[in-house]
């Protein structure tokens, strides 16, 4: 019998403290307006290229924040991706490792990853 759950993933959650300055950093990082609508006053959905973002508010607590990274952002250039970063004055856990990634956080601890694909 086929299973009737997609082999997909629609969205990852990120638990952020304030969904307003969350939108801003995730998009600006990521190149991306911020003009897409708050649902609920705590959901702000960040469509990209396959699975999408959904940073949400209500799921916060110093206890979600994510400890390791549960995904990864690809690029095609690693060493730029790091540069860009440092240039955004984002905080940069890692140098670039075996030359194909780095982890970082956001501003609400959450340990994220970019990867080169």
């Amino acid at each position: 019998m086929a299973s009737p759950i997609l082999n997909q993933i629609g969205a990852v959650f990120i638990p952020v403290s304030s969904i307003e300055q969350a939108r801003d950093w995730y998009c600006d990082i990521l190149g991306i307006p911020a003009n897409g609508e708050i649902l609920f006053g705590h959901l702000y959905i960040i469509p990209l290229q396959g699975t999408n973002l959904v940073l949400d508010s209500k799921i916060y607590s110093e206890d979600s924040v994510y400890k390791v990274a549960a995904f990864h952002f690809n690029t095609n250039d690693i060493e730029e991706a790091y540069r860009y970063m440092k240039r955004k004055n984002v905080n940069l856990v890692t140098g670039i490792e075996h030359g194909q990634w780095f982890n970082f956080k956001d501003p609400d601890g959450n340990l994220l990853m970019v990867c080169k694909c």
